[in-house]
């Protein structure tokens, strides 16, 4: 790490001397602090940001960006030591075939720790992704801010929290953590759409496990503080963890292939052998018709989406709710649906949390919505209650409520009380509502609705379990039947399950060109 590049070739007369001093200027940049430093790199189990590279994008597509840049600090001994980049790779290239941004973190010059240039870096690759519209992948594996900079590196980081937020909904802004990731730093990941971890070698947390033991007592690794499990089961930070970072990286190109380039294009259709009205008979025998019975969701799924194919959101947190990705004729759609077999599939503060964020997102980056209903209603309990289901339930509401692309949803089974309204019922603005022969819309349970309405009759008969048997059936037979909302308006229609995929792919294209406008405004204020 000298100041001077390549003092034997300054000498060299002509252009050609140049070029070649040129040359080797880059290919010292490009090697970095040496081959020791990227054995230890290795042996921790962790690839350099300029091999992440070559598995992010395209063979030679990969433009760099300032590679020659160097800080300009001083003390502390920093200027003696000026590498190129300052320890970030920024640049451009192809996803397939599509333009993406990105930074990554070079952990080998000075652990990775922002300063003053290296911000300055990233601040214009950020930029630049802004300006030309097109999705945002930073590869993170820093030590936070570089200390002997002071101030100047904590001003690095506003600097790219402001961007972050003024790229939001605007371009698809994905973070991959691939080392630590600590204090102000990891508030960055948390405000981009997508964070995928990488086990045992990634952590994210805003104050450490010395800090943690110094103030509460207690002893905890780094993994078990916020290694990628505990951020994909506990705390839903991250939306994606994996084994290693080859697998990693190909699911990040994986995302990009269903996401848009920026908020004023749609996501890239694809050509699909699996046909528009292919039957689904396996449907009719894996729903159970009674409701109180479990399923798996995920095989509804997979029987009705383009060759079974879905990119499964934040699939390890609040498992009683389904967020996905998939294509229907090739179309992307986001897929928002109730999961029987984790506490039936209520909506309790975590579901309504990601649900609400997932619909925020596909709204933003015009994804259409196709809802598959089976919610007995929102999840009860005191700590439910105090821990405030009521505004989260009501981020899932707005989130539907202010979504303006096409939004399709089909009640598989029961669909009961607030939150058969929450999730995008008819009347908070669906645009089609179909419903299985299965269905079953009312305020609560047949059960429950019994022992409310018909009380005195129940406690005044000389049977009561016999009246209530016999009120239930009533009830269910007057306003639970499958067809008493559809012959109210309040679904389009009910369907063959096995011919679901040839009504959703055909609704979906007459969607299309949906247009809607909400109210002039500088923004809503949405529930917290």
């Amino acid at each position: 790490m000298t100041t001077s590049p390549v003092p034997e070739l300054l000498g060299q007369a002509g252009l050609r001397g140049r070029v070649a001093e040129l040359r080797e200027i880059h290919a010292a940049a490009e090697r970095g602090p040496g081959d020791r430093a990227t054995e230890v790199q290795h042996a921790k189990g962790k690839l350099t940001a300029r091999e992440r590279i070559e598995l992010l994008f395209d063979p030679g597509s990969f433009h760099e960006v300032e590679q020659l840049r160097r800080h300009r600090a001083t003390g502390f001994g920093l200027e003696a030591k000026k590498p190129y980049t300052d320890g970030v790779v920024t640049g451009w290239g192809t996803v397939e075939g599509r333009t993406v941004f990105v930074y990554a973190h070079d952990f080998r010059i000075f652990g990775g720790a922002l300063g003053e240039a290296h911000a300055t870096k990233i601040h214009k690759i950020m930029d630049m992704a802004i300006s030309a519209g097109a999705p945002l992948v930073s590869l993170n594996d820093g030590a936070g801010a570089r200390i002997q900079e002071g101030v100047s590196a904590l001003a690095g980081y506003g600097g790219i929290f402001q961007r972050n937020t003024r790229a939001s909904g605007v371009i698809p802004q994905i973070s991959v953590m691939l080392g630590p990731c600590a204090g102000g730093a990891a508030y960055s990941p948390a405000l981009t759409d997508f964070v995928f971890m990488v086990r045992e070698t990634s952590q994210m947390f805003i104050t450490g496990p010395d800090v943690v033991k110094a103030v509460t007592g207690e002893e905890i690794t780094q993994n078990g503080l916020g290694g990628a499990d505990v951020h994909a089961e506990t705390s839903g930070v991250a939306h994606f963890a994996y084994d290693d970072e080859e697998t990693c990286i190909a699911e990040v190109r994986y995302l990009l292939s269903l996401l848009p380039q920026n908020n004023r294009e749609n996501p890239p259709l694809a050509p699909t052998a699996d046909p528009a009205d292919r039957r689904s008979d396996t449907l009719l025998d894996l729903v159970p018709v009674d409701g109180n019975r479990p399923y798996d969701m995920a095989e509804v799924i997979e029987e009705l989406v383009d060759d079974g194919e879905y990119l499964e959101v934040h699939e390890r947190w609040a498992r009683n709710i389904i967020c996905a990705l998939a294509r229907l004729g090739g179309e992307v759609v986001g897929i928002v649906a109730n999961q029987p077999k984790s506490l039936a599939g209520v909506l309790d503060i975590e579901a309504s949390e990601k649900a609400a964020r997932f619909v925020q997102l596909c709204d933003a980056f015009n994804i259409p919505i196709v809802t598959l209903l089976d919610v007995p209603g929102f999840l009860p309990g005191v700590d439910q209650e105090h821990g405030g289901i009521i505004r989260h339930g009501a981020k899932l509401l707005y989130a539907y409520c202010n979504a303006t692309v096409p939004r399709i949803s089909l009640i598989l089974r029961k669909a009961y009380g607030g939150a058969y309204i929450v999730m995008d019922s008819q009347s908070i603005g669906a645009d089609l509502t179909y419903a299985w022969p299965t269905n079953e819309i009312a305020v609560m349970g047949a059960e429950g609705a019994a022992n409310v309405i018909f009380r005195r009759q129940i406690a005044e008969a000389e049977d009561p379990e016999a009246m209530r048997a016999r009120m239930v059936k009533e009830y269910r037979t007057e306003l639970m039947h499958p067809y008493y909302a559809a012959e109210r308006g309040l679904v389009d229609d009910v369907i063959d399950p096995a011919g679901t995929r040839e009504v959703l792919i055909a609704s979906l294209a007459m969607l299309r060109t949906k247009h809607a406008d909400l109210p002039a405004r500088k923004h809503g204020n949405p529930p917290q």
